[in-house]
């Protein structure tokens, strides 16, 4: 595991005219409903930060600088019990955005945020955000709906703990996993997710060799393949209906 630091020096540049930048907030479902002019101007605030393997974006406690974009690789957020163990919240992929609570409260970081491998994120700074949103007030039912959503999933996550077995609960973070922060296969048809085994499990408060037993009975089922560093979801019917609360198939 990554020793824990406070991030206290970092280092952006400046983004230029780049389609690909543009392309990610236009792709995202709430900053391609924005205007033309408003994703402009959210483009020329931006900055381009540059991460390796087990940099922190940002540490827990750590003063809010501004929203994040994930333009290529990845990165983890997680928390540090008190007895050293890690707890994993979520591996976003590219496309994924993050750290919009402290964006608005302005409270300190909530959470340990790294990067998983080279990593390349797109910052939009907290200050200058604000003050689009003093010039354009109309814009501020738009955000709070990516608030009331990182809501909805948090209550969601605290139910499925409570009442779904492991099997149930696994299938549904591949999903939300494969729906929300996920890529597709190489024939570009499949979802697919790329998260170990051991980052489900901590996902899951579960054991990697339970999380292993359970992937290998769905795929022996035909509903998913495991391959080196992915999971191909093949039948998304069929864990949509496990992540729902229905049983595993009795073993022949």
């Amino acid at each position: 595991m990554t020793a824990k630091r406070t991030v206290k020096h970092i280092t952006v540049s400046e983004m230029g005219n780049n389609p690909q930048l543009a392309k990610l907030l236009q792709q995202n479902r709430w900053f391609g409903e924005l205007p033309q002019d408003v994703l402009d101007e959210l483009l020329a605030l931006a900055r381009i930060r540059t991460l390796q393997d087990g940099e922190f974006v940002y540490a827990k406690d750590d003063q809010p600088d501004g929203l994040y974009g994930v333009i290529s690789g990845s990165t983890r957020i997680s928390n540090i019990g008190q007895d050293g163990r890690e707890a994993i919240l979520a591996i976003l992929s590219p496309g994924s955005w993050f750290g919009e609570i402290s964006l608005f409260d302005g409270l300190p970081r909530s959470h340990d945020t790294v990067a998983i491998g080279p990593t390349e994120l797109l910052m939009i700074p907290r200050p200058a955000f604000h003050q689009m949103l003093e010039r354009r007030p109309e814009l501020y039912p738009m955000f709070m709906r990516i608030l009331c959503r990182r809501i909805r999933i948090s209550f969601a996550m605290l139910e499925d703990s409570a009442l779904l077995p492991l099997s149930s609960r696994l299938a549904k973070r591949l999903l939300m996993h494969a729906h929300n922060y996920g890529q597709t296969d190489d024939e570009g048809r499949r979802p697919c997710v790329q998260l170990s085994q051991e980052s489900l499990g901590q996902m899951l408060n579960s054991s990697r060799q339970s999380i292993n037993k359970l992937l290998k009975r769905l795929e022996s089922l035909g509903w998913l393949k495991i391959q080196y560093g992915q999971i191909i979801l093949l039948d998304e019917d069929a864990l949509t209906q496990l992540a729902s609360g229905a049983p595993l198939p009795s073993e022949d």
